[in-house]
């Protein structure tokens, strides 16, 4: 029983049912107690941006370097044209049962992969290059939607900066987002040798703090993959999945607690076009990952174009996104059901296929 447990809180094969679970339980108890109204107040905000955050720097933490670099050109091409074309279709999709710009919104907003479900259960019998580009996709598109939400959601309200802590301008905003990276990077490398391990722990937080505040969540992405304390070590290698998986149940519980005070006797419409924006990103990643794919052996393809699945970073949108507008949570959390129920699905397909199918190492 203790092992069971233990699978599920390393981000096992049932995490998500547990999610699920949480985000029920909290919101029957926020709405029994009559909580309502926690997504207006600063701190909330904050509290988000702290989870982005840390899901944001475990999501390329955890990412193997040398795997990086014989698939750049891949990744590259799958969290830019990828994530547009994700974003694209889905938000089409949306736009014909809402024709408001939150549609593109909301495309945004599921378009990406959760890396932590995804390391957790599809690597079954991929080839190691296919296992690189996908836990890279993963981490990678996290920023660059958080970034696009940005700015779409600008536009959409017609006015700037929405979640970017009054940085307007885009390109203003990469080059903060580059340069903190830089010198956290830097600082990195300079002193990791000279501090002790407590110290190195209280400056990565300082940092995190950082760019919380300030929205630099490009930043804390890029940072990632240099910024890599105790890396190698068991312990603290099991305490960062650990906090992988708090920071993603904390989110779970937020977004229940603030459905409870959003969800209505108008809610049924909201909730069938989540449960349509869930089929609309599952059917957006099978086109786009096949495309990736393409060059891959073919099972290989079936599970990048099967790799749809929602967690941390899209309920973290959605709780952002929900006071600017309204209804957002009431939309996404079907959605990552769906696409939950999807991939569960595809995982199974894929388990029926023979062993026999040919997988290049």
């Amino acid at each position: 029983m203790r092992d069971e447990v233990a699978e599920v809180l390393s981000g096992g094969v049932r995490l998500p049912l547990v999610l699920v679970g949480v985000i029920g339980v909290c919101w029957a108890v926020a709405g029994l107690f009559g909580v309502s109204g926690v997504h207006t107040s600063a701190a909330y905000h904050l509290f988000v941006m702290v989870l982005l955050a840390v899901g944001l720097y475990g999501s390329t933490r955890g990412i193997p370097l040398e795997e990086l670099r014989g698939n750049v050109g891949v990744v590259v091409l799958a969290v830019t044209v990828g994530v547009l074309a994700k974003t694209a279709l889905i938000a089409g999709v949306m736009y014909l049962v809402d024709s408001r710009p939150v549609s593109v919104v909301l495309g945004v907003a599921v378009a990406q992969i959760d890396p932590l479900s995804v390391a957790a259960t599809m690597d079954r019998r991929m080839s190691g290059r296919a296992k690189a580009i996908l836990s890279a996709w993963a981490a990678f598109d996290d920023p660059v939607t958080v970034l696009l939400v940005v700015y779409l959601s600008a536009f959409a309200l017609g006015t700037p900066g929405v979640l970017s802590a009054g940085l307007a301008d885009f390109g203003t905003s990469l080059l903060l987002n580059a340069g903190y990276a830089v010198v956290v990077a830097g600082l990195w490398l300079l002193l990791r040798s000279r501090l002790p391990g407590w110290l190195v722990l209280l400056a990565a937080l300082a940092a995190l703090a950082v760019a919380a505040t300030q929205g630099l969540m490009l930043g804390v992405a890029l940072a990632g993959l240099v910024v890599r304390p105790f890396e190698g070590e068991p312990r603290v290698e099991k305490a960062v999945e650990r906090t992988m998986t708090g920071a993603l149940l904390l989110a779970g519980v937020a977004l229940g607690v603030v459905l409870a005070g959003v969800v209505g006797s108008g809610s049924l419409g909201l909730l069938l076009k989540g449960m349509l924006l869930g089929v609309a990103a599952f059917g957006a990643q099978m086109l786009i990952g096949s495309l990736i794919a393409i060059r891959l052996p073919r099972y290989d393809r079936w599970c990048l174009a099967l790799s749809q699945q929602n967690g941390l970073t899209a309920i973290v949108l959605a709780l952002l996104l929900e006071p600017s507008f309204p209804g957002t949570v009431t939309v996404v959390a079907p959605a990552i059901v769906v696409t939950y129920l999807l991939f569960t699905a595809g995982a199974h397909i894929l388990d029926r296929i023979p062993t026999s199918l040919p997988v290049v190492p």
